[in-house]
């Protein structure tokens, strides 16, 4: 269990390690062919804790070997299931290992690791289960984000918020610490990039205290993603419409498939007066009506369909838990 004692608060305050007998810190690092800069991050890292597990998800690299010669408790996948699923690993990882607080960092060296402290307080001071470390708070890195990026990320970022409560500027940020409450009921399901948007929305649901603090992130150390960022952002916004379609689906499709059939009746209204004040059909409008209206009724029966199934599958978890 975490104990505030005044060693830690002391600590704290020095923004040093976090390196304690009475306090299991544990950093995760995702890893995909990162062999240029795992022993950076691993080493930075252990500047911090005793405890490093890197997930090797299915690297065609050395990476595994280099973390494991530097010391760190490696975990393989065979192959390369997703960002998610490295994810996933390293919660359950943690877990086994009795975590008191799971940090996570992102095997590209590009996140700075002496913010730990900074990340790991608000769980500390019992203000959070969750912490982000975000880039648009304080404008610390605004300006230096590259304008691709930063647009995508507000986009997925206000995706998120639209579907639920936790009010974020970063929804993709992998510099996160997780509190004991969160390692022991986060399970992500998704498997690629929108694990980080699925893990906002579960916990939402469960009820978890999420905060952002500033960050600082160095885009200079080069390219080292292999993931194409148009593909990144396609992944991301698909997890997210999926996770809301099982959330909200009411919401989700129900609310553009009525926007869909008013506007069939605008421009059906459009085709009546056209043909009663000038005696022609408009074949255009008339086509464009019956077309929306198509959509908006695939979309709202859509919306009825999973309300109705999600509602009874959570009907059935709910009996299969009560005692």
């Amino acid at each position: 269990m975490l104990k505030e004692t005044s060693e830690l608060q002391h600590s704290a305050e020095d923004g040093g390690p976090w390196r304690n007998e009475e306090f299991h810190l544990v950093i995760g690092v995702p890893a995909f062919n990162v062999e240029k800069t795992i022993a950076k991050v691993a080493l930075q890292a252990f500047e911090h804790s005793d405890d490093v597990i890197v997930c090797d998800d299915g690297s065609q690299d050395t990476t595994a070997a280099i973390a494991k010669r530097i010391g760190c408790d490696v975990v393989q996948h065979e192959h390369n299931r997703g960002y998610g699923s490295a994810l996933k690993t390293i919660i359950e990882r943690a877990r086994q290992k009795g975590a008191d607080i799971l940090v996570t960092v992102d095997g590209d060296a590009q996140h700075n690791l002496g913010d730990i402290s900074t990340l790991i307080q608000p769980i500390l001071d019992g203000k959070a289960d969750m912490v982000i470390g975000s880039r648009f708070i304080g404008k610390r890195n605004y300006g230096s984000t590259p304008g691709t990026r930063k647009i995508g990320i507000k986009l997925i970022t206000k995706l998120t918020t639209s579907i639920t409560s936790q009010q974020v500027t970063d929804a993709q940020s992998g510099l996160r610490a997780y509190g004991k409450r969160a390692i022991s009921s986060l399970n992500p399901g998704e498997q690629g990039m929108g694990a980080s948007t699925e893990i906002l929305l579960l916990a939402e649901d469960m009820g978890l205290r999420v905060l952002e603090v500033p960050t600082t992130i160095n885009y200079r150390i080069g390219k080292t993603s292999t993931l194409n960022p148009m593909l990144h952002f396609a992944d991301v916004v698909s997890s997210t419409i999926k996770v809301a379609s099982i959330r909200h689906p009411l919401m989700t499709y129900g609310t553009p498939g009525i926007a869909f059939l008013l506007l069939s009746l605008v421009f059906g209204a459009r085709t009546v007066q056209v043909f009663a004040n000038q005696g022609q059909f408009d074949t255009a409008a008339a086509l464009v009506s019956i077309a929306v209206a198509i959509i908006g009724t695939i979309l709202s029966i859509t919306a009825l369909l999973l309300f109705v199934l999600v509602t009874v599958i959570r009907e059935e978890r709910r009996n299969d838990t009560t005692p």
